[in-house]
């Protein structure tokens, strides 16, 4: 498998470089970042339009100002596209949609197993509990990381909101107003500091208990090893689609 690797000088880029090389009949073949001050075994591209070689399958690890380019380029060249990028919202959540349509496009904002299965815990619980315990969400990263809420916070959100029997208002932050909480919220907590990779929170909170589904990732590996399976899992699915991690976990079950 030869892998386009956009992003490849950031924090993930290059632990995903670092993790095929060891893999068997994967090779990246070419990155794209407009960071040029890392050393790679392959040339790296600060533009899409100057790319040359003939890549199989394009992993997205950059960032959400080059997505919609990043989609024009895999539809024109008919690639595979999978696409790791978060903060992903509005329009371009759209156009991503659109282009599913033209080719296969796996999207995760976390490419973790155990965040998948974390998920599904999330909606039993929400399924179970929702109507009558308030729904809690808090992420922990890194102080280098740009966006909050982390997409992985708001895909656990999306996760509960999908078994409740009504429809939730996120809140992010409770400061302006002073009022009692609301029922029909599901508060978002996004907290920074140090080289924390990735943890997650997801509280249900009843009556005199509190039930904690969490997630701790120990080292980006974890996630680099999500994106291989993944891209894999693209060469064997040609269909044009929108892929997630619910469809790699039953693949792989």
């Amino acid at each position: 498998m030869r892998i386009l690797l956009v992003g490849c000088n950031g924090r993930m880029g290059q632990a995903m470089a670092m993790r095929v090389k060891d893999e068997p009949g994967m090779e990246i073949v070419a990155g794209v970042d407009v960071v040029q001050d890392k050393t790679n075994s392959f040339k790296v591209y600060s533009d899409l339009s100057e790319i040359t070689e003939s890549p199989d399958v394009v992993v997205d690890f950059s960032h959400i100002s080059l997505t919609e380019a990043l989609l024009e380029f895999c539809i024109a060249n008919k690639l595979p596209l999978l696409l790791c990028t978060t903060g992903v919202a509005g329009d371009l959540d759209r156009k991503i949609s659109e282009a599913a349509k033209t080719i296969p496009l796996f999207r995760s904002f976390n490419m973790s197993l155990g965040i998948s299965l974390l998920q599904a815990l999330v909606r039993q619980a929400a399924k179970v509990l929702g109507d009558t315990y308030d729904i809690e969400i808090i992420e922990k990263h890194h102080n280098a990381k740009l966006d909050a809420p982390s997409g992985t916070a708001i895909m656990i959100a999306q996760a509960a909101a999908s078994a409740l029997s009504f429809e939730p208002q996120y809140v992010y932050d409770r400061t302006g107003e002073l009022k009692k909480r609301d029922h029909h919220e599901i508060g978002i907590h996004s907290i920074r500091g140090g080289t924390i990779v990735g943890e997650h929170e997801a509280m249900f909170i009843g009556p005199n208990e509190v039930l904690t589904i969490s997630h701790s990732a120990g080292s980006r590996e974890l996630f680099v090893n999500g994106a291989v399976k993944a891209a894999a899992f693209l060469l064997v699915h040609p269909t044009p689609g929108l892929y997630t991690m619910d469809d790699l976990v039953q693949s792989l079950s």
